[in-house]
């Protein structure tokens, strides 16, 4: 047997012993296998994760098991995770599974990182383009023009991932939009961000598209700047297509590098141009330290991705089997956190974390 346990969060990593108990002692050794899983809390960010097998000798009773868990200054909800107790061995096992429950008592809100308005900036007008439709974000709510995206979506979001999307997460203020990424729990899920559309509100075909963006960083962060087929929920993706025009991955020395991509259906599966070069890397620095244009200009040949007006990338979709790019899309803006594309947030991952965008811009001819 062992007991449920409840400690109290400290400013600094500190360890925690979980004591197992034979009821009585036994004549010859006796085996149990242990291993944490995740509740509320989160291994990497709240607890490191431990496992492994406990060996009594005969007469031995009992036996500690070393759990640290890693402390902040930041208010958090109360968190738990589970220590499992498996393959007993010349024993019982009374308990299958303990709760350690973390209780916090800081008062230290988490603030997002200042920002400027330093870097790249496009005009707002080109020669033989007429702007058909922008968003600069003035005022302080979201326009009509955008519609948000609420929950964990069908496998999180087809892609596992952590995050549950709220409205809440979404300000504009400034001239600017803000997309937050929290570690908070809510709807049964550690982390929250905000993921808005412009479904059946505005949609394009052609055009150049110019988007300022400062982009957040770290481990399991995944913001995008990406466009749907407007027939989306009719013939469903892939079939829709789906146009990447900014994608990052945090952490692990990526945060200098974005990607364009196209996703289609191919003889009744998915294909994309996901392999097709890397992407554009900056010379020095990362897209979390200062604005950059993410840029599209897409006719009925090409479509070309460029960053801060550089060209990197061109896909010809005059092929038939590319015929959804000759469609009206719809944009999609989101941060997720965690899944299998990115991995899930560690402990160097640092929250909250936010996509800042100072406008989206439609020019057509």
């Amino acid at each position: 047997t062992t007991e449920t346990i409840t400690v109290e969060e400290k400013d600094e990593e500190f360890t925690i012993e979980i004591e197992v108990t034979l009821s009585e002692p036994s004549s010859i050794n006796t085996f149990v296998s242990f291993s944490t899983a995740d509740g509320t809390a989160a291994s990497g960010l709240d607890y490191k994760t431990v496992s492994g097998t406990l060996e009594f000798t005969p007469g031995e009773t009992s036996k500690t098991i070393e759990v640290d868990i890693i402390g902040d200054l930041i208010k958090e909800d109360d968190e738990f995770f589970l220590m499992n107790f498996t393959n007993g061995i010349n024993v019982s096992l009374a308990t299958k599974e303990v709760v350690i429950t973390i209780t916090d008592t800081d008062t230290q809100s988490p603030e997002p990182p200042e920002f400027t308005d330093k870097g790249y900036s496009t005009p707002l007008s080109y020669p033989d383009y007429t702007l058909a439709w922008n968003d600069e974000f003035e005022g302080t709510s979201l326009s009509s023009d955008w519609t948000h995206e609420i929950g964990t979506g069908s496998n999180g979001w087809g892609n596992n991932e952590l995050q549950y999307y709220r409205e809440e997460n979404t300000t504009v203020t400034d001239g600017y939009l803000f997309i937050e990424a929290k570690k908070e729990s809510f709807g049964g899920r550690q982390y929250t961000s905000s993921r808005i559309i412009t479904e059946n509100k505005q949609e394009f075909k052609y055009g150049r598209i110019d988007i300022r963006a400062l982009l957040p960083k770290g481990q399991g962060l995944w913001p995008a700047l990406w466009m749907l087929g407007a027939n989306f929920r009719t013939v469903g993706w892939p079939k829709c297509g789906e146009i990447d025009i900014m994608e990052m991955i945090g952490g692990q020395g990526r945060e200098n590098n974005v990607f364009g991509t196209l996703h289609w259906e191919e003889n009744g599966s998915r294909a994309c141009t996901c392999g097709q070069g890397s992407g554009y890397t900056l010379s020095s620095g990362t897209f979390s330290d200062e604005f950059h244009v993410f840029t599209i200009i897409w006719d009925a040949n090409q479509i070309q991705w460029f960053v801060d007006d550089e060209l990197f990338k061109t896909i010809d979709i005059t092929p038939a089997d590319l015929s959804e790019f000759q469609e009206e899309f719809f944009f999609i803006f989101n941060v997720a956190v965690g899944g299998d594309l990115p991995g899930n947030p560690d402990a160097s991952t640092q929250f909250p974390q936010r996509m800042i965008v100072d406008y989206v811009r439609v020019f057509q001819k």
